[in-house]
């Protein structure tokens, strides 16, 4: 199982799998091995409690891309060979292999992206949930079939990899995201090469040692690292057929307009602006506090959070009540099993956040509770706290409203029937997903009937689908026709190819001049 050397420490100093004691520099994967990078260009990766540096991540060069594109390539020649069964018994070996070492990803995790260990682990399980799923891949690549379209002639398809796939991942899940990705195509016969976020490579790299070690065969899988640049082979390199990328729409953009014109299949799922309408039958208890936790888990770094939240009838009344369970939650390092609210990302993260809290306030948004002064022990003083903040009297002017914070603040609106809650949540351009809490099945069908988003909760604040289904965001959260997992994952990573064949053919009229019609009447 995982190697001693990748297993990280619990302490909150701690560096974790790849960091050693002093900053040392993340290698790459390439071909089974963590190679040291020849680039002189690095950038630092920061503990965001504390920010200080734990290690660097190099922009690998341009001939190390190349090499792992290459390496990918070759491995395909043999890898797509493999039986399915014998994919899928390598899916089963990672699913133990991560869930042995849950833990260890989770330190990982919190280390570099800040969230609470239970947060991380939350980051892990999901990811493993689409391992799990992975070991069943051979039903969703099963074609169809039809016989005896004429005397002796059938027509069938089948499912087939497409080649060298890539995934650039983002900061906000470094488990659970890549696992969307690479595991789903190598499992349906495609080879990988990864560039995960910049800024917290560690999971992902600990993940590749675990994929080793549960028998991916070198060439498999490998790691890239960098920025732009990296990004920008990636949608170049011709050898790279598809190309799957979680992150902002500035990114995924551009990166599905310039895979696209190089020929590649792109999925990209983008920002988000998520909305809940509460009812007045809702359990008020229930709902205050669910719609808490979606709006500032994750320090609101969660592309399903909830920042949008509106409020029919007389429950703006319960604007109050959420103000005070923010109030309640704890900020502080993700370590701190009393932690609620971990620290953002990175400082540019929590002024931009800070800023837009301002321009909200300036353009009339009533702060229900500040958190922005967030108590924290003086250790992290130097860390990107922005605790809890509630903002009511927003409008769909109000930059709080316009732009994706991706922050822990939740934008209040009012309203006065369903109907308008369901017409200011179309109007807004994003649909990557919204909830409703009510008591009523009718109101609850009326709302998940017109609702214009890809991923509806029914007094669920987070619907994010489990991996039978696929992650369905619509609108401009996405780029692209295809979903991340379940079928739809499966249809992206391969392609289909139809044969017709006739063995009926001695004696056989087998086609002239004319276009066969192939049973048609003459």
């Amino acid at each position: 199982m995982l190697s001693h050397t990748l297993r990280a420490t619990r302490t909150r100093g701690a560096m974790s799998c790849l960091h050693a004691r002093s900053v040392t520099t993340i290698p790459n994967f390439i071909n089974g091995k963590f190679v040291e990078s020849a680039s002189t260009k690095t950038i630092d990766v920061t503990n965001p409690a504390t920010n200080e540096v734990i290690s660097r991540v190099p922009e690998s060069t341009q001939h190390e891309m190349e090499e792992a594109v290459g390496v990918a390539h070759d491995a395909f020649q043999s890898w797509k060979e493999v039986p399915v069964q014998q994919r899928q018994r390598v899916m089963f070996e990672l699913q133990a292999n991560i869930r042995e070492n849950t833990e260890h990803l989770a330190e990982s995790i919190t280390l570099e992206q800040g969230k609470t260990l239970p947060d991380a682990r939350g980051d892990v399980f999901r990811g493993l949930e689409i391992v799990e799923a992975a070991c069943g891949q051979g039903h969703l690549m099963m074609g169809e079939t039809q016989e005896n379209l004429s005397k002796g002639l059938d027509t069938y398809s089948y499912r087939q990899p497409l080649g060298v796939t890539a995934g650039i991942c983002p900061f906000n899940f470094p488990a659970m995201i890549p696992l969307w990705m690479f595991p789903v195509a190598t499992s349906t016969g495609n080879t990988s090469v990864m560039k995960p976020s910049e800024k917290d490579p560690g999971a992902m790299m600990i993940l590749a040692k675990m994929a080793q070690e549960s028998g991916l065969p070198d060439g498999v899988l490998n790691i890239i690292h960098g920025a732009a640049d990296s990004v920008n082979f990636i949608c170049d390199a011709p050898q790279i057929k598809a190309i799957s990328f979680v992150g902002g729409n500035a990114a995924g953009e551009h990166i599905h307009a310039r895979g696209s014109a190089n020929g590649k299949r792109v999925q990209a799922n983008l920002g988000a602006k998520n909305h809940a309408t509460i009812l007045p039958d809702a359990d008020r208890s229930a709902t205050v506090k669910a719609i808490a936790g979606a709006a500032f888990g994750a320090a609101g770094q969660r592309c399903m959070a909830l920042s949008a939240c509106i409020f029919v009838g007389e429950t703006k009344e319960w604007i109050k009540d959420i103000a005070k369970e923010a109030a309640k939650l704890k900020v502080g390092s993700g370590f701190d099993a009393s932690t609620d609210v971990g620290p953002m990302i990175t400082p540019e993260a929590k002024q931009r956040c800070l800023d837009l809290i301002e321009d909200a306030v300036r353009c009339g948004a009533v702060l229900e509770h500040d958190g922005r002064k967030a108590d924290v022990p003086a250790e992290f003083a130097g860390g990107n706290f922005v605790g809890p903040v509630v903002l009511s009297g927003v409008d769909t002017k109000n930059p709080a409203y316009v732009n994706e914070i991706f922050g822990p603040v939740l934008s209040c609106m009012t309203v006065d029937t369903l109907e308008e809650a369901i017409k200011l949540t179309n109007a807004n351009p994003f649909g990557n997903g919204c909830a409703i809490f009510t008591a009523s099945g009718a109101s609850a069908r009326k709302y998940q009937h017109e609702i214009d988003c890809g991923q509806v909760g029914i007094n669920v604040p987070v619907p994010v689908p489990l991996p039978f289904f696929s992650f369905t965001g619509s609108r401009a959260s996405i780029r692209g026709d295809v979903h991340f997992y379940g079928k739809q994952g499966a249809q992206f990573y391969t392609q289909i190819k139809t044969i017709t064949s006739n063995w009926q053919y001695k004696g056989a009229e087998l086609g002239g001049m004319v276009m066969p019609t192939m049973g048609g009447t003459k």
